[in-house]
């Protein structure tokens, strides 16, 4: 099965991109395989490195080590758990396993969102524990908005009938598929965009404010998921059509509810 970004004509752009959608050696599906095993596992192994550099260099790993690396490995392990929703996201569905995907699973995930272990194992930074106590709550904070919102989302596309659901509010649309408006998802229509990214801008802070290097991945994952919000309005409104203005006049905010 062929993507249909990936098949544009140009060459260049559709190596980029990806012509096929799950290129396969035998029954493995390597897009499924790379978007998670090589990359994550990766990054959890410098994480520990740099964990095991800063001991042997100083003595001991500072607190807001373990501020950027218990929260990143949490992710990890979070992701590899719950490996099984990845196949519904646009990675999976949509893009073609091209360069981007490629070098992004193999190489960009745990060469940069391991910057702030990476600084932290030559230049170590200690917090006060009121600052250590306010970082610690805004990571825990933040990721259970990003994992109670997608169980949320994952469980009503499984079984909408689900008991346990019966109190959720929906809009049935004309192409068959039911639109949340209320739970997590009449909150904000990509509230797990915010849980998300706050969550990574708790482990930047961890590093303090000495380098901007640090904070890169907190920029970078601010364009990507604006993208793919972007991506995401675009497609439902194509699905959805008028069901789409409705939707979004029940849930007018699209990140943070009352702000935005």
């Amino acid at each position: 099965m062929l993507a249909l970004a990936g098949n544009s004509g140009n060459p260049v752009y559709d190596f980029f991109i990806g012509r096929e959608l799950n290129p396969r050696v035998g029954t493995l599906d390597l897009k499924y395989f790379n978007e998670l095993r090589p990359g994550i596992m990766s990054w959890v192994m410098l994480n520990v490195c740099f964990v095991i550099k800063q001991h042997h260099t100083y003595g001991q790993a500072s607190n807001s080590m373990w501020l950027a690396v218990v929260p990143q490995i949490c992710y990890c392990i979070d992701t590899l758990l719950f490996e099984y929703k990845v196949l519904t996201t646009m990675d999976i569905t949509t893009d073609g396993f091209g360069w981007m995907l490629s070098f992004g699973d193999l190489t960009w995930v745990p060469a940069m969102y391991s910057l702030q272990a990476r600084y932290l194992a030559f230049h170590p930074v200690h917090h006060s524990t009121t600052t250590t106590a306010l970082i610690a709550i805004l990571a825990l904070g933040s990721f259970l908005v990003f994992r109670l919102s997608n169980n949320e989302k994952n469980a009503f596309r499984t079984n909408p009938s689900d008991p346990a659901l019966s109190h959720l509010r929906f809009i049935a649309t004309e192409s068959g598929s039911k639109l949340l408006v209320s739970g997590w998802w009449g909150l904000a229509r990509h509230i797990n965009y915010t849980g998300d990214w706050v969550y990574g801008l708790a482990q930047c802070l961890a590093t303090g404010f000495d380098t901007p290097m640090t904070y890169f991945f907190s920029a970078y994952f601010l364009v990507l998921l604006l993208h793919r919000n972007y991506r995401d309005e675009c497609k439902c409104r194509e699905k959805y059509k008028k069901d789409w203005d409705r939707y979004c006049e029940s849930v007018p905010y699209m990140f943070i509810p009352y702000v935005l």
